[in-house]
């Protein structure tokens, strides 16, 4: 019981990224299920994969704040893991876009709830940037993208679930700020004068995910695929995830920790993305690259997620860093 509750006080908001990741995969599959009229039945049985590890991490999460809440509020309050804080209303967003087939209703109150909850999420965190002054760029992250540049995973299913005018509202709002986050990540990432620590170099591969989701909801909100936007945004995508390969021979010495999961939905989201173009643009090169990227990322979730379950029944998981 000692060390149960030992680990629940460690329970780091990290692993919210597990739903992203699943979830995203099942939004990929949705993806192939029309595109290539594939069984629906793998994008459900993830949606509800997704949806128990959700509800799994919300009440042990719940759990820390009340048994906890300094160990909770120091992490809220970290420099770095307060970026990954709004994996909890993007989860609830991509559970929501997910699972809008299979449970219309609830999925129409969790995307309101993360739509909104996002919004907030982004001031408050934007508002520590501001004001902190022990947040400087060694402090900096591609997570950095999480909390702001997330608002466009609001645009997904917003004709369907919420507001369209809302979900350009948010979507533009996340836009915008990946503009202006991008130069200051490349600048981050490029100069090494004060490197990503070896732990946090999965996290590269969240450069992929802004262009993606980008590209996804401005086929959300317009309806179309073969517009100039979504080829620029889709070409940024294959072009991020290009450079992140080319950096396979130092992510390879990385041993596994919980930072392997933001492989997981940056390469979901490329995959959608994907799939799209291969739905709408002419050319069999857009069905092979959307074949291997959807091969791809439902490797590395299984991969990642056996490697978890490994760590977890071995204790290395709640542990102090």
């Amino acid at each position: 019981m000692s060390s149960t509750s030992n680990r629940l006080q460690h329970l780091p908001v990290t692993l919210f990224a597990s739903v992203m990741g699943i979830a995203g995969l099942s939004l990929a599959w949705r993806r192939a299920a029309v595109v290539w009229d594939v069984s629906p039945q793998i994008a459900e049985v993830l949606f509800w994969i997704a949806l128990a590890d959700f509800v799994m991490l919300a009440v042990l999460y719940i759990s820390k704040w009340v048994r906890y809440p300094q160990a909770a509020l120091a992490e809220v309050r970290h420099p770095i893991r307060i970026a990954f804080v709004p994996t909890i209303t993007i989860s609830l967003l991509l559970l929501a876009t997910a699972g809008q087939d299979l449970l219309p209703d609830a999925a129409s109150v969790a995307w309101w709830i993360g739509a909104v909850g996002h919004l907030v999420v982004t001031v408050v965190v934007m508002g520590a940037w501001f004001e902190r002054a022990d947040i400087g760029l060694s402090q900096v992250t591609p997570a950095w993208f999480i909390p702001v540049v997330g608002n466009v995973v609001t645009p997904l299913a917003a004709p369907e679930l919420g507001s369209t005018e809302f979900g350009w509202f948010a979507g533009s709002i996340g836009f915008m700020f990946y503009l202006a986050l991008l130069p200051i990540l490349l600048l981050r990432v490029l100069l090494h004068g004060d490197p990503l620590p070896n732990k946090l170099l999965p996290t590269l591969a969240i450069f992929l995910a802004p262009p993606a989701v980008s590209a996804i909801a401005w086929n959300s909100l317009t309806g179309t695929t073969g517009s100039p936007v979504f080829r620029l945004l889709f070409s940024a995508s294959i072009a991020f995830l290009a450079l992140v390969i080319a950096q396979l021979p130092r992510l390879v010495k990385v041993p596994f920790a919980m930072p392997y999961w933001g492989y997981t939905f940056p390469l979901a989201a490329v995959a959608v993305v994907s799939i799209a173009a291969a739905g709408s643009l002419p050319g069999t090169a857009y069905d092979v690259l959307a074949v291997a990227l959807l091969a791809l990322a439902s490797t590395m979730v299984a991969a990642v997620s056996v490697l978890s379950l490994r760590a977890a029944a071995r204790g290395e998981i709640c542990v102090p860093e």
